[in-house]
């Protein structure tokens, strides 16, 4: 244990021992209300004098003669004050022309491929349709093939004349 809480220990015990057996007898002495010196009212902006005036009520003043219009001028006296900083100005307007369309990525999926009578057949699919693909036809309406040579075919987005290729594999 540290000193410091021996010593607080210590104060502990003294403080309870003077809470059991301390005087706890009540005094009967009685205090008295003690009564003070009238104090006269005395007007706004009138300085205090020694002599006694009989407390009077006045009238009211009005708060532009008592503080100045303020109000009027805008710089009144317990007016609001907003701190936010203003809004960013807005960005400027991007006056670039939209990119030029571009072609959707191959819808087909390599299966296998065969070389019969010298010309090359593809197999493609497309979901769960299935697709041959040979030069110069057309797949899905949208695709022309235009050549097949391993490992790559070539086939043109119609719409937008793109050419894309797609990767058949390796001469077998």
């Amino acid at each position: 244990m540290k000193p410091r809480h021996m010593l607080m220990g210590a104060a502990l015990a003294v403080a309870a021992a003077l809470a059991a057996f301390g005087d706890k007898t009540p005094d009967e002495e009685v205090a008295e209300a003690v009564e003070r010196p009238a104090q006269p009212a005395r007007a706004a902006g009138t300085p205090r004098t020694a002599t006694a005036v009989p407390a009077a009520i006045l009238r009211l003043q009005p708060r532009a003669e008592l503080i100045g219009d303020v109000a009027g001028s805008g710089d009144a006296l317990f007016g609001s004050q907003d701190w936010t900083p203003p809004p960013p100005p807005p960005p400027p307007q991007n006056t670039a022309p939209p990119p030029p369309p571009m072609a959707p990525p191959l819808p087909f999926t390599f299966i296998g491929k065969s070389l019969q009578e010298g010309k090359w057949e593809v197999y493609l699919a497309t979901g769960e349709r299935t697709h041959i693909a040979v030069e110069g036809g057309t797949l899905d309406g949208a695709w022309r093939v235009e050549r097949i040579a391993p490992p790559l075919m070539t086939l043109t987005y119609l719409p937008l004349n793109q050419v894309q290729q797609l990767n058949i594999g390796a001469f077998d």
